[in-house]
């Protein structure tokens, strides 16, 4: 990434800004998401913790954290911290040089810190209802930087470890969906359950809503990770809208089957994991094969919900079961699909005789899987000695947007 080399794409530019907006738009979308699924005297807590998110890790982004993740490499892991340090030698005429689609540095930065705000927004679902504001906000700021930032680096900088073995994630079912998700269970694990369990969500039509914005946003998301307009970024749009819907219906049709009953909520949170585990490989497979990945994560997520609640995790939000399994899902069907025939850049799957990379695919979805665990552990007990990080239980019974944060939802009772 240095000085101009190549003329900026006006058309492409316009694009990536887009899509770095429709990102932008998953994170209120998020919190909306979460907002209905918690009772009514949680919903401002879980939704600030997006909202911090989209704030702080914008600070710490343009600080250091697009260096560590894109910065010239140590050992192909982590990124010198200082190279684009406070965005250090970027100007109006630096060129992003990952491609000849002609766009300016700055345009990648944007899009890129988009999806470093969603990621650990993600995980909150998982402890909600029981963390300390201020536990959050270290948790937050050590996650990012010991997690997200090395994977990103690992997996889409061109020097990074996985990137040069040969390991593929087109929009992140490793470095968001699967480090998040085991990163939940981690934090459910350390944190432990409710002392007041209220599974109940408050207000479905605001989880319609941030699934609305989750699935529109997600087109940015997935699509613009070809980082440039072609039939790749068309089929990475098609593949995402397909492996949601399938998802959702296929979910419904699981849920009620066992049920009797056809379950809204069922259906939005369907769709989430079909759009999970999609995201890895939606520019590297077609839209018959998204099929497939929409029908399996709509069966799998829903049985890894199933087996968290036979287990008494209290994965509050099910995070685990619908992003980690389902981008540990994505990253694995990947493997076994992905089609050069679909993106020439890509790699041919273990059913077109691509074993070495299933192999690689499975390697590096274990290691992040146990890293994003293991050090989320980790982090938690190390803030626990540092702060408070369980709420006490009459601060529970009371609801966290009083005892934290001295608001209300809804004042009135409304």
């Amino acid at each position: 990434m240095s000085a101009q080399a190549v003329p900026i794409n006006i058309g492409n530019t316009a694009f990536m800004l887009i899509c770095a907006s429709l990102v932008m738009l998953m994170t209120p979308g998020l919190a909306f998401f979460y907002g209905g699924l918690v009772a009514r005297k949680n919903v401002l807590t879980i939704m600030i913790q997006s909202f911090v998110s989209l704030g702080w890790t914008t600070v710490l982004w343009f600080a250091f954290g697009y260096s560590m993740s894109f910065g010239p490499t140590w050992h192909g892991i982590v990124g010198n911290p200082t190279s684009y340090a406070f965005l250090r030698g970027v100007t109006l005429q630096t060129m992003f040089t990952g491609n000849d689609a002609g766009i300016p540095l700055v345009v990648h930065i944007a899009y890129q810190m988009m999806f470093a705000i969603i990621t650990p927004a993600l995980i909150t679902g998982a402890f909600a209802n029981r963390v300390t504001f201020k536990a959050y906000f270290l948790f937050l700021t050590g996650w990012l930087v010991f997690v997200y930032f090395p994977f990103v680096h690992m997996l889409w900088s061109p020097d990074g470890l996985f990137a040069k073995w040969g390991v593929l994630d087109f929009a992140g079912g490793i470095v968001v969906h699967n480090t998040a998700g085991f990163a939940a269970l981690a934090s459910v694990l350390f944190i432990g359950r409710r002392t007041v369990v209220e599974n109940k969500p408050h207000n479905v039509p605001l989880i319609a809503l941030g699934t609305g914005l989750l699935w529109f946003g997600w087109y940015g998301f997935n699509a613009g990770s070809e980082l440039r307009v072609d039939a790749v970024t068309a089929s990475a749009f098609l593949n995402t809208d397909i492996a949601a819907s399938f998802a959702a219906i296929t979910w419904l049709f699981v849920e009620w089957g066992a049920g009797r009953q056809p379950k809204f909520v069922g259906l939005l949170t369907g769709a989430v994991a079909g759009l999970a585990t999609i995201t890895p490989a939606a520019g590297y497979v077609s839209p018959t094969t998204a099929v497939v990945f929409g029908i399996v994560s709509g069966i799998i997520c829903y049985y890894a919900v199933a087996l968290k609640n036979r287990l008494r995790w209290d994965d509050a939000l099910d995070v685990w079961g619908v992003h980690g399994v389902g981008g540990m899902l994505g990253i694995v069907l990947l493997g076994v699909f992905a089609s050069k025939a679909w993106n020439p850049n890509g790699a041919d799957g273990l059913l077109l005789g691509g074993a070495a990379f299933f192999g690689k695919q499975c390697v590096a979805v274990a290691v992040s899987s146990v890293w994003a665990f293991a050090f989320t552990y980790g982090m938690l007990w190390l803030i626990s000695k540092i702060t408070q990080t369980k709420v006490d239980p009459s601060a529970e019974e009371r609801g966290l947007d009083v005892e934290l944060h001295g608001e209300e939802a809804y004042p009135l009772g409304v």
